[in-house]
């Protein structure tokens, strides 16, 4: 029996998201894995203990109910915003400010002074922000000249 069609995940009446599977239930959290460009595929259901409870292939593979709360709470885990250029990035106590231009329009937001941007499989940057949310920077040479040097300053 394939395992996620026997797995159930719902929002209970409190807000927490549950996942059952094989008589055992638990609160989780989401986790979403590579890639990113797929956001619904891969997806890590994760315990308070950050144990992975199961993982999720393709949502498309779960009954609707279960689908469409996890389809929220992936929404909810954070986003993948597609970089496309960078205005500034400030530097205050703990604290690194960025102002960007993303594919789905203008945006600023904080990282921590010791988060860098990372590289990712199958090429580009990721760069995670105080709140969760994704930025990736899908090819670096596309990015204009005042860009590419404030993000070179953090990347190696």
């Amino acid at each position: 029996m394939d395992r996620t069609s026997a797995l159930r995940v719902e929002r209970r009446p409190d807000g927490q998201l549950w996942a059952e599977r094989e008589g055992e239930a638990r609160p989780v959290w989401v986790r979403r894995c590579f890639p990113w460009s797929e956001p619904t595929q891969y997806v890590s259901l994760l315990d308070d203990e950050k144990n992975e409870f199961a993982l999720v292939p393709d949502l498309r593979a779960l009954e609707p109910a279960s689908r469409r709360a996890l389809e929220d709470a992936v929404a909810e885990a954070g986003f993948v915003l597609q970089l496309e250029s960078i205005e500034s990035i400030d530097e205050e106590v703990e604290i690194r400010t960025w102002r960007v231009r993303t594919r789905q329009g203008p945006r600023s937001f904080q990282t921590r002074l010791d988060d860098w941007p990372r590289e990712v499989p199958g090429g580009g940057y990721l760069i995670r922000d105080v709140a969760g949310d994704l930025y990736h920077v899908a090819d670096l040479r596309k990015l204009d000249a005042k860009s590419r040097e404030l993000l070179w300053a953090y990347v190696e």
